[in-house]
């Protein structure tokens, strides 16, 4: 018999149902619906082409010898890629 070492794992067992979100400052404004339809019309796969884009200037111009155009543009790579996972949860998503 093993005795378990958590007491409270039969309480986390049970299942939960979450609370409706109703407050009205959670609610999306019409310029945020505005941005994710202009933003869905903006093909996925740009994103990480612009993000493959600023690696190699910046791979170029570190090699050149100019360190700092080098980190400043490559520090673009996280945003683009994260804008391109955004871009793609609202068209598979939609605005909710």
């Amino acid at each position: 018999m093993s005795l378990d070492v958590n007491p409270a794992s039969a309480e986390s067992k049970r299942e939960y149902e979450l609370p409706p979100v109703l407050r009205a400052e959670h609610a999306d404004s019409s310029f945020t619906r505005l941005l994710e339809q202009q933003a869905a019309k903006i093909p996925s796969h740009m994103f990480l082409f612009a993000s493959l884009c600023s690696m190699g200037v910046s791979l170029s111009l570190e090699l050149m010898g100019r360190t700092q155009p080098a980190r400043f543009i490559g520090s673009w790579v996280s945003p683009l890629l994260v804008m391109g996972v955004y871009n793609k949860l609202v068209k598979l998503l939609g605005p909710r």
